[in-house]
Parts: C-alpha cells; structure tokens; sequence
C-alpha cells in the first residue's frame, strides 16, 4: 500500500481503540482493501466474508475458557441414547469434567449429545455445521451461548483443533473418519500441536481393532505410514484408562513452542538433571544440534506472561518423526522431578 493509506489505515485502528496487537489488525485491513483491487469474484469474497466472520465470532466464544483445558470428542450422530456407546461416552464426559476439563462436541445427537449429557450444560461447547438433513443442535446444548453455528467445515475444523488440549474418538462414520484422520495429518506433519487422542468402544466392542487392523496390515505393511504414527493414539478400553491418559499429558508437562529451530517444552517442575541426561540419550535421534537442555523462558516468549515462570527444556530437533515428540512428552512425564 502507499504511504497515505497505511498511515490513514494506522490511524483507523487507533480511532477505533484497538489496543491488543494493532498492527495485526492494520495488516488484515491491508489485505481487505487488495482484495478489492484483485477483481475477485462474487463467490470468492463472500466465502472470504464469511470465514472471517465465522473465526471471529467462534474466538469471541472461547476467549473467556482460555485458562480451562478442554477435550472434543467425536462420534456418530446415529447411535441411539440407549447404546452402549453413548453410555460409555457420556461416563467418559461426566469424569474428564471432574477433573476440570470442559467438553466440545459437534453439537448434535448421538454420541455427540451422550457426551453433552454427561458434562453438562455449563461445562460444554457445541460446534454445529448446518447441513439440509441430519445435523441439529441436541437438547443439552441448544440455546447456549457456547453453541456456536458454522456454515464452513473448514472453520468448524479448525477451531476443534485450535481450541482443544485432547480428543476422545468413539465409532462412528465419514465425519468421524474425517475428523480423525484430519487430526492424525496435522500432527504428522507438524502443523498443530502433539496433544492426546484416546479410542474408546462399546464394552469389548472391535470397532478400533478392525480400523487398527487396516492401518498394519495395509498402510504400514505398504510404507504409507511409518511405526512412529502409532504413538499419536490409543486405544483404550474402558473410561478410566482415557481419562487418565489424557490427564497424565499434562502431568508435568504443560505446552510447547518453536522459537526458531528451536523447541521449547514447557514443564510445570524442573526435572533432575539425570533425568536430562536421560532424555538426551533416548532421544539423541531427534537431536540435530545441541543437546536437550534444562533453562528459563526465552525473551521471544514474553507474550505470554502468564507462564513465564515456568522451567523450560530446549532443543533443536529435526522437523520430523513427530510420533516421536509424544514419546518425548511421555518420559518427561515420567521423569523424576528435581
């Protein structure tokens, strides 16, 4: 843009008292006035329009849970109340709740509204998608304030990533599948962050075994997916195992950031300097510099001060294998504390 633009853009956002990051919203306003210059179709700018609208609107819902972890939990909208699966997965929402967890569901029925049921009201978020058949918003959730309607599977999507620390999968179809294997891509690749995902069933339901039973005997006998893609879940075979695995992630460990080529893992007690030593030899394969090292937060993390105290673990690992980086999590989880 042109010098007086920018200047009358910089000066629109202060007149309009954005106080948070304003030069992300000068930026976003830039690239608003270019696409009017781009000729771009009707379609293109409402779809743009409408996404953007759909994000922020959803990032208003959630912003005040922040400081609350939450667990999204997907499954067939066709499984009826009375199913053993929709049992188990309402008990799964009533005890990841206890442990001040909320829950996310697709906000329609079948498994997703066994899980509103066991979490009730006030500790659930619902993210519909409009469809012309099958999808409406359940009973517990409809009306909420945290229900939010999406036009987009893509904005929906992103959001169930975005805003969540785990994910509890039960049997289900298409979206499900969809969903899941969404989740497994981004992980695999880098692009989201290394969280739980447990596989729960009916009592000595086979519906995970069968699915597991392609992945080995198809996809990794073939090379499309390697022994590494099998740390990213589990399949788990009553409530209690899920809900401790997902509350056990979070035992020491509380986030990570790339800073760079750098890692920062973010642990709530500092580990013994054996167990460093430790997780340099046992994952010296993800090294490609350096070593893991034990340390405070770096300056570029000042934007989030609300942990800024917490002890740091930094390395310079290769961007790969990141089924890996969840076994890492796991022994630091596992390692003594100093």
């Amino acid at each position: 843009m042109e010098a007086p633009f920018d200047q009358r853009v910089r000066e629109l956002v202060r007149d309009w008292g954005a106080e948070k990051s304003p030069e992300l919203i000068e930026e976003m306003i830039v690239t608003a006035l270019k696409i009017a210059r781009d000729k771009m179709g009707v379609a293109d700018l409402k779809l743009i329009n409408r996404s953007l609208k759909e994000l922020r609107y959803a990032a208003k819902v959630f912003a005040p849970f922040q400081h609350l972890r939450k667990v999204a939990v997907f499954g067939s909208a066709r499984v009826p109340p009375e199913a053993s699966e929709a049992k188990v997965a309402e008990d799964f929402a009533r005890k990841i709740v206890a442990h001040n967890y909320m829950v996310i569901t697709g906000g329609g029925d079948g498994i997703m509204g066994a899980a509103q049921r066991g979490a009730g009201r006030e500790q659930s978020f619902g993210l519909n998608i409009r469809l012309p058949f099958e999808q409406r918003a359940n009973l517990i959730i409809e009306g909420d304030p945290k229900l939010i309607n999406f036009n987009y599977f893509f904005t929906r999507k992103l959001n169930f990533v975005k805003e969540t620390h785990a994910f509890a999968l039960f049997p289900g179809g298409f979206g499900t599948m969809d969903e899941f294997f969404e989740v497994l891509t981004l992980m695999q690749t880098g692009k989201t962050r290394i969280i739980p995902v447990v596989l729960l069933d009916r009592p000595k339901g086979t519906y995970w075994e069968t699915w597991m039973k392609f992945l080995t005997d198809y996809l990794f006998k073939i090379g499309f997916v390697s022994e590494d893609d099998f740390h990213f879940f589990k399949i788990v075979h009553d409530v209690d195992e899920a809900v401790n695995d997902i509350v056990g992630f979070y035992r020491n460990y509380q986030s990570m950031r790339w800073v760079g080529q750098q890692l920062v893992i973010r642990i709530a007690r500092r580990l013994t300097d054996a167990a460093v030593l430790d997780l340099n030899k046992n994952f010296a394969d993800l090294i490609c510099k350096g070593e893991i090292v034990q340390g405070r937060a770096l300056r570029t993390e000042k934007n989030e001060p609300e942990i800024w105290e917490l002890p740091r673990l930094i390395l310079t690992p290769y961007r790969r294998s990141f089924g890996r980086f969840r076994q890492l999590i796991d022994a630091i989880n596992s390692a003594p504390t100093a």
